[in-house]
């Protein structure tokens, strides 16, 4: 593993950095959460690259085309400039095994819970993956990240059922998005961060690595 290179904060897309929306595929389908913004400045300030890694099998299924993503990034980009906010990178899988478009139908090394845009993403930014962290609300996202070698934080949307493996539990587990930027800005070390949370309905085993 290597640990040279600079920390990232790699953030999955749709349920962590704007409400969760099934296939959106206009601008405005893509709404920030309200308090982010600050923490995420903060994360900057502090040295840690900016990286966006998202699934997007709505262009193997044909609901929207590249053009469409671009023009998607593109706004989420400038609304995210609007607060402050520069992402340095955002990196996505277009493909499904189940899809209708013949080229991107197929399984791939990019698609989360696989790690291959994380570790595209360090080879092209020289990121130190061991110091990074990748927050997301899905327990995919929580295997992409522990596969590549980062800490992990779950948001909870209350759509994730305990994790049944180690490589899909979660470093921490977080309320919101903004708790999971003050879990990382703390270091993930006790403190006035809430560090124990889970879901009411993982019961009482403790969902942390």
């Amino acid at each position: 593993m290597d640990t040279s290179g600079r920390p990232a904060l790699f953030l999955d897309r749709d349920g962590t950095l704007v409400h969760p929306r099934r296939y959106p595929s206009q601008p405005h389908d893509l709404v920030l959460y309200s308090g982010i913004a600050p923490l995420l400045r903060e994360a900057r300030a502090r040295g840690f690259v900016l990286v966006v890694v998202t699934n997007q099998a709505g262009l193997a299924r044909g609901y929207f085309t590249s053009q469409d993503l671009a023009a998607l990034h593109a706004h989420l980009e400038r609304e995210l400039a609007l607060v402050g906010v520069r992402l340095d990178a955002i990196y996505h899988c277009p493909h499904h095994p189940n899809g209708t478009i013949p080229d991107l139908t197929r399984t791939c090394e990019c698609r989360k819970p696989m790690p291959g845009l994380i570790l595209a993403a360090a080879r092209e930014h020289n990121l130190n993956i061991a110091a990074s962290w990748f927050i997301g609300d899905r327990l995919d996202d929580v295997e992409a990240g522990t596969r590549a070698g980062c800490k992990t934080i779950l948001t909870d949307l209350g759509t994730e059922p305990a994790p049944d493996a180690p490589m899909r539990t979660p470093t921490f587990v977080a309320r919101d998005t903004q708790h999971a930027l003050r879990i990382v800005l703390e270091g993930g070390q006790a403190g006035p961060i809430e560090l124990d949370y889970r879901p009411a309905a993982w019961g009482i085993a403790t969902p942390t690595a």
